[in-house]
């Protein structure tokens, strides 16, 4: 990233982070109650934070990654900056968890376009990452307490290191990606497709290589009356 691309990248992420941050001082104030699906999240959420790991509400058809990583983040902050225990798993804190996901889908969302579309000039990556990041379906459950935003952000978080090609971490990010929902095993089977159709593709290139190679080594036996040389940089025969 040079300079001029990282001035723009901040003043994006500077812009969408000012944005959301009104919309979401202004749905908290109007709603301060759980919303929809807020009524199960919440509560267990609320219990995850009391110690109560054993308690369970049957409603709830996901797995606890959210609670867990929220409790992982709510608890230290609290003891860091001495918020109150009304304060440390209150809706409003718990529905900020959700947009610091957001946050960091933004930055999910720039990197892998970055990876992918190296030739697209800069304003069009810029302008590109904004429209992933306000994408209606994604960006409405940012300012609630839903899977939604951190369910995303493990699934791109792994999908850019399968990209990279660090598959320990791609598997671990994965796995963590499952435990906020279920369905993500299909994304995760999407990126352990890809370094199969990786190797693949690489072991066939190996193979034409090799062939084209006992060809030319072939042809350059039978030409005995004139010199014959290979061009690859190992193999040189005259």
């Amino acid at each position: 990233m040079d300079r001029l691309e990282g001035y723009y990248f901040s003043a994006l992420f500077s812009g969408c982070f000012l944005l959301s941050s009104i919309l979401f001082s202004k749905i908290t104030r109007e709603q301060r109650d759980p919303y929809m699906d807020e009524v199960f999240h919440i509560p267990q959420a609320q219990q995850y934070c009391q110690g109560h790991f054993n308690q369970w509400d049957p409603m709830i058809t996901t797995l606890p990654g959210l609670y867990l990583t929220s409790v992982g983040i709510v608890k230290p902050a609290a003891w860091l900056f001495g918020w109150s225990k009304n304060v440390v798993c209150s809706s409003g804190m718990l529905r900020f968890i959700n947009l610091l996901f957001s946050l960091g889908n933004l930055y999910m969302f720039y990197l892998i376009l970055n990876k992918l579309h190296t030739r697209v000039s800069v304003m069009k990556r810029i302008l590109f990452t904004f429209t992933l990041y306000v994408f209606p379906t994604l960006y409405f459950f940012t300012f609630l307490y839903y899977t939604d935003a951190g369910s995303t952000f493990f699934v791109l978080f792994t999908y850019l290191m399968c990209l990279y090609g660090n598959h320990k971490s791609a598997a671990l990010l994965g796995l963590c990606a499952f435990c906020f929902r279920q369905t993500n095993i299909i994304w995760i089977i999407f990126c352990a497709g890809h370094l199969i159709a990786e190797k693949v593709t690489e072991a066939w290139r190996t193979h034409l290589k090799k062939n084209d190679e006992k060809n030319l080594l072939q042809r350059c036996f039978f030409r005995r009356g004139s010199s014959c040389k290979i061009s690859y940089p190992i193999l040189s025969v005259s």
